[in-house]
């Protein structure tokens, strides 16, 4: 499993949460909302400390990471992340891993 963020991303999270350089970003599984992958579970994002990282990508001093207690959603997917330019909110979208 990998995670992708893209370069509006990137902006978003600078401008929408403050993330800074040295901080750690965790995508979480949570109950409720929409998803391709999993109905009845969506993703949620926050500033967090990781335990045990499933999967983690660095930029700009940045980690983005996903635990290993919520690999199961990801169903052997990667993750892409980026920004809806109507909504202005982040987009996911999931691919599955290449072999």
């Amino acid at each position: 499993m990998k995670i992708n963020i893209s370069n509006d991303a990137f902006e978003w999270f600078q401008n929408e949460m403050e993330v800074e350089p040295g901080d750690t970003v965790r995508f979480f599984v949570r109950y409720g909302g929409s998803s391709k992958l999993q109905p009845g579970f969506s993703l949620g994002v926050t500033k967090d400390v990781p335990a045990e990282a499933a999967a983690k990508v660095e930029q700009g001093d940045v980690t983005y990471y996903i635990e290993a207690t919520d690999a199961w959603y990801f169903d052997g997917h990667d993750l892409f992340v980026n920004v809806n330019d109507d909504l202005k909110e982040l987009n996911y979208d999931y691919k599955k891993e290449e072999a």
